[in-house]
């Protein structure tokens, strides 16, 4: 497929990502660090043939969603880490209709307002469902702007196969940085059948897209099928990458901006002769569950590196279990680590671990 090569920034990249997916319906409000996303759609979308409607507040915005995605269309929406917490309710309603969105989230430090520099703290509320009631939302977690551009793709891809709302978990940092990014030329988005779409009931019975259930059984069932669907998406769509994993010691487990940091790091690691590897997730949901189990029981330590108070690192913990001992390492509130930061963190396990080990073995 021919391409070309753009410099780009991160939120760009996810405009045109969705516009080569077939998106030609976007809804929200400006918030910073994404305003990039919806004035790069005002332009390119009705070019494109579609609608972009800078809807009055966030709540708005998530709804105008549900109805065009109801009726068959692809659309989206994206906002920073307050915005997203307004429309948790429309995304909880999203899933229990099984309606396929798209969600960007480019996370600013919070609680709260907080500020514009790029977090990790928006994890609970990505992987754990975010609104009311039992369910999940597909997140996809990119580390470049390329990835910014061919997850959105993906995320529109599995929307619609498993009819559930997918999340973009981006930050700041991501968002705002410019890359040379590659775009394919003429890319042809999946076409997927919607028998279930709202495009009218002439010469067919009527269809009912629905997220109420009064009766406690019939909600049940509902509940079971959604949880069945979700079993379906850790059996099939686990993504994650391995980075230098092979004999490493010292596994450092890391997603989006902090698993772009620890690629330098585990680099640096290994011309010192310590031999450190990376487990970048590109799935936070579903999470690798097995791969990371399998890697923790070959190493002797385990080091999260996050932009948070340790969401993520609950998971891990969760997943590793007893299979080897777990570190931490984290910044808030905007701040980035410095690839030294983590670097001497690696470098204190390995001067705890490593000699006991080579001692052991000879």
């Amino acid at each position: 497929m021919r391409e070309v090569t753009k410099l780009i920034t991160g939120n760009e990249a996810i405009g045109a990502g969705a516009i080569l997916a077939g998106c030609r319906h976007y809804f929200g409000y400006p918030i910073t660090p994404q305003n990039e996303i919806p004035e790069y759609m005002s332009r390119e979308i009705p070019a494109h043939g579609g609608c972009f409607i800078q809807s009055e507040s966030e709540l708005a915005a998530i709804n105008m969603v549900i109805g065009a995605v109801a009726a068959g269309a692809r659309a989206m929406t994206s906002s920073s880490s307050p915005g997203i917490s307004l429309m948790q309710e429309g995304i909880s309603y999203m899933a229990g209709m099984e309606l396929p969105g798209v969600i960007v989230n480019v996370v600013r430090g919070g609680p709260g307002l907080g500020g514009i520099g790029p977090a990790q703290s928006d994890y609970f509320q990505a992987v754990k469902g975010g609104g009311h009631g039992d369910y999940h939302t597909i997140t996809l977690a990119p580390h470049t702007v390329q990835d910014m551009l061919e997850l959105t793709i993906l995320a529109f891809d599995l929307a619609e196969k498993y009819r559930n709302p997918a999340l973009i978990l981006a930050d700041g940092l991501l968002g705002q940085m410019s890359e040379a990014v590659k775009i394919p030329m003429n890319y042809k988005p999946r076409i997927m059948k919607k028998d279930w779409a709202m495009t009218g009931c002439k010469g067919r019975p009527p269809l009912l897209l629905r997220s109420l259930f009064l009766n406690e059984k019939d909600l049940e069932d509902h509940n079971l099928h959604l949880f069945r669907k979700y079993a379906e998406l850790k059996r099939k769509e686990v993504r994650f990458e391995s980075f230098q994993t092979r004999g490493a010691e010292i596994l450092l487990v890391a997603y989006g901006t902090s698993g772009r940091i620890c690629k330098a790091v585990v680099e640096a690691a290994r011309a010192e002769g310590i031999r450190a590897g990376l487990l970048r997730l590109i799935t936070l949901y579903p999470f690798p569950e097995v791969a990371l189990k399998n890697l923790a029981s070959r190493v002797n330590a385990v080091l999260v590196a996050e932009l948070s108070m340790g969401q993520f690192l609950e998971d891990v913990k969760r997943v590793v279990c007893d299979a080897a001992p777990v570190y931490f390492k984290g910044r808030v509130g905007g701040v980035l680590f410095s690839m030294e930061e983590i670097l001497e963190e690696v470098r204190k396990i390995a001067r705890k671990f490593i000699p006991h080990k080579r001692a052991r073995r000879t």
